[in-house]
């Protein structure tokens, strides 16, 4: 059951991430997560006390180090989407995919022929769709670089979170955003940043957190079912492919023919990386 929950990870982030990129255009990134991620907390919370299961082992704390990683990448992930194109953004936050690839070779994992042609073409194809070639000389396109900010957080932020879900799924999830609210509540506070205006967004904003500690649940859960962190993490990052999708058909977006090549070659890396 490993590979269907990280696909359907990727199918709750995916939609999850369009919505968010949408309310971060209207609103601050944090203020956003503020609201939002509260909901998926409370859904976690009622879920653990239905259960009535004590923590499994000490390993749920890295949950915590997970949060950290993962809040700073999301935090990249919506400023990004919101300075520039949600089909140049996400595809460059997915090759987010490769560091745990690299981490499991470290530990012994094997690269495969595809798993390497996969890692040329996405970073090739994530330089492609960064370059805008429309003025008088090639500029990285807008947002790139929270766009790497993303990739960064979220690459290492798969490799505690398989960490802390090897006998369970249910409470890392838990303290996972446990984690996060407490970090996003707090840089709001120390910004003095109000969450303000959000009261006709907030069916969307709910709709954003529950999706979002859903995907998380699900890579958890496909975690704790003994699946590789090579393939799982990477079944669970093929989450653009549907951001993408729907920026094209709801938005009508369009990108230069280099960037949407280079968006098809990076979002064709990271199946080669998976099917290696």
């Amino acid at each position: 059951m490993a590979p269907a929950y990280a696909l359907l990870a990727s199918l709750t982030w995916g939609v999850g991430d369009y919505i968010g990129g949408l309310k971060s255009r209207l609103m601050p990134a944090l203020v956003v997560m503020a609201v939002s991620q509260p909901f998926g907390l409370a859904a976690l919370a009622v879920a653990v006390a239905v259960r009535g299961t004590a923590p499994p082992g000490p390993e749920v704390a890295w949950a915590a180090l997970a949060a950290l990683f993962g809040t700073a990448g999301l935090v990249g992930f919506y400023r990004g989407m919101a300075a520039g194109a949600i089909s140049v953004v996400v595809p460059l936050a997915a090759i987010a995919a490769g560091i745990p690839v690299v981490w499991g070779l470290v530990h012994g994992d094997n690269v495969s022929f595809l798993q390497g042609v996969g890692f040329i073409a996405a970073l090739g194809g994530g330089l492609m769709a960064s370059i805008e070639r429309g003025g008088e000389r090639p500029r990285f396109a807008a947002g790139t670089g929270w766009a790497i900010l993303a990739l960064l957080g979220f690459g290492f932020y798969f490799i505690p979170l398989h960490a802390s879900a090897t006998h369970d799924w249910l409470w890392p999830s838990f303290v996972f955003r446990a984690t996060s609210v407490t970090l996003v509540w707090a840089a709001l506070l120390l910004t003095r940043q109000r969450p303000a205006g959000t009261r006709p967004h907030l069916a969307a904003l709910a709709a954003i957190g529950l999706l979002d500690t859903g995907g998380n649940t699900l890579f958890a859960a496909a975690s704790s079912s003994h699946g590789l962190i090579s393939v799982v993490s990477v079944l669970a990052s093929l989450y653009p492919a549907v951001t993408v999708l729907l920026a094209r058909l709801a938005l009508g977006e369009r990108v230069e023919r280099t960037q949407d090549i280079g968006v098809l070659v990076t979002l064709a890396g990271v199946v080669l990386i998976s099917a290696g």
